[in-house]
């Protein structure tokens, strides 16, 4: 395994100021101590923060694969979403093979609090070795299920998840360890993996599983996402972080604010990601090209990288919460849109868009979140707690959309659905952007 960090190297920096952007990720507490670095440690520590170099930059590179690998790999949900209820298990409805794309979707989040933790307390590199290892092997384990039943895909949602959960955030916090003035800028780089991955994977599944067959095809995938894994953990590094004051997690409760936040949090998780999990099937089923509908997946993420990028450029800007209620309702619009799809221009001018905005939508959710801190000792902790409750609504998401598609195929419902609750969640942000605007806060 990897070393973090020669011993001698000084263990703090400095405590950042109101003009300083929000972290989005954790903050290294030490659970004895509530002791903040003093003026002099933390001065003396300001010129131990890199900003760049190429330590840093391969760092962003190898956690940019990592996400890539997995989280990436998720967005490709939707390949086997089809496959599964066109030929894999006919047997069962959309609904019940959809639990298997929402607990995916839920891992992530749900295990932040866990993931987010152990890598404050320095243990990054064994969770991602340990958190790669399961991914991976699940992933070989799903090209030996059988045609019989969603159990048989126990592996894809339950193992791939834990070990997405355990990755993901301390992929995406660890540029924060070697960035201060562009930390905004490194972290979205290296969320754009997610949406790159979401892109070549549901390519490759949907041009190997009609020439080589399913299990054949998602042994190649997995071959891809170990040979990334090892890399992008070779080239990563920790380095030390300042001792920061315990936050006093009851008080979040009492903040308005953030209650409205994590209620659109939750909102959102529930009905922003229905075209990822079900616009391929809807163009197939509407007799749309059949080789541009395999790309629709493809065409989302795409166009998410250049959202997500651009969420975190406006939210350092413009600060990020009226930039969420307008985002949430533009994707809410998008999914409407998709009722009109009706060729293959349509198709690709929805998906893209539908891209740009639901990516912007996820960058500025943590922007938000982690902007509501009061300190910056409670970034970590309010973003994963809101993140894990949040991560309920992803659970019911797809699986609610597929009952209210049945086998009968009636979109306008899982589609109305969809749009309705974002609607709904935009509101929660509006009241949360109100609130915030009105506290006075170093941060607002």
């Amino acid at each position: 395994m990897t070393t973090d960090s020669d011993s001698n190297e000084m263990r703090l920096q400095p405590t950042p100021t109101p003009d300083d952007k929000y972290d989005g990720f954790p903050f290294q507490c030490d659970p004895s101590s509530s002791r903040l670095a003093s003026p002099e440690q933390t001065a003396a520590a300001a010129t131990n923060v890199p900003d760049g170099g190429l330590t840093a930059w391969m760092t962003v590179a190898g956690a940019w694969l990592v996400l890539f690998s997995t989280f990436g790999y998720l967005f490709s949900f939707g390949v086997y979403e089809t496959f599964y209820a066109l030929e894999y298990l006919t047997n069962h409805t959309p609904s019940s093979i959809a639990w298997i794309g929402s607990f995916q979707l839920m891992m992530p989040f749900a295990l932040g609090i866990v993931s987010g933790k152990l890598f404050d307390s320095g243990y990054f590199h064994w969770l991602q070795i340990i958190g790669g290892f399961i991914f991976t092997f699940s992933l070989f384990m799903l090209s030996l299920a059988k045609r019989k039943s969603v159990l048989s895909d126990i592996p894809e949602g339950l193992g791939m998840g834990i070990g997405l959960g355990l990755t993901f955030v301390p992929a995406c916090g660890i540029p924060s360890h070697h960035f201060a003035k562009r930390r905004a800028f490194a972290i979205g780089m290296t969320l754009s993996g997610t949406a790159a991955g979401g892109t070549v994977f549901p390519i490759m599944l949907n041009q190997l599983i009609p020439k080589i067959g399913f299990a054949s095809a998602v042994r190649a995938s997995a071959y891809v996402v170990l040979g990334c894994l090892v890399v992008g953990n070779a080239m990563m590094r920790t380095r030390p972080r300042p001792v920061r004051a315990v936050p006093d997690i009851k008080s979040f409760f009492s903040d308005g604010a953030y209650l409205f936040a994590i209620l659109g949090t939750l909102l959102s998780t529930a009905g922003v990601y229905m075209p990822v999990v079900y616009l391929q099937l809807f163009s197939i089923q509407h007799s749309i090209g059949s080789g541009i509908a395999f790309y629709s997946i493809a065409i989302i993420n795409g166009a998410g990288a250049v959202g997500r990028v651009a969420g975190n450029y406006l939210a350092d800007i413009y600060g990020p919460f009226y930039l969420q209620v307008g985002t949430t309702l533009l994707t809410a619009g998008t999914i409407w849109a998709v009722l009109g799809i009706h060729n293959v221009a349509t198709l690709v001018v929805v998906s893209i868009f539908y891209g740009i905005f639901s990516g912007a939508w996820l960058a500025l959710s943590i922007a938000c979140l982690s902007s509501l801190a009061r300190t910056p000792d409670e970034v970590g902790a309010r973003t994963g707690i809101a993140l894990a409750l949040g991560s309920f609504g992803c659970l019911g998401s797809a699986p609610i959309q597929g009952a209210l598609l049945t086998t009968d195929f009636l979109w306008i419902r899982p589609i109305a659905f969809s749009a309705a609750i974002l609607i709904a969640s935009a509101v929660c942000f509006l009241c949360m952007s109100l609130l915030a605007g009105k506290r006075a806060s170093p941060r607002h």
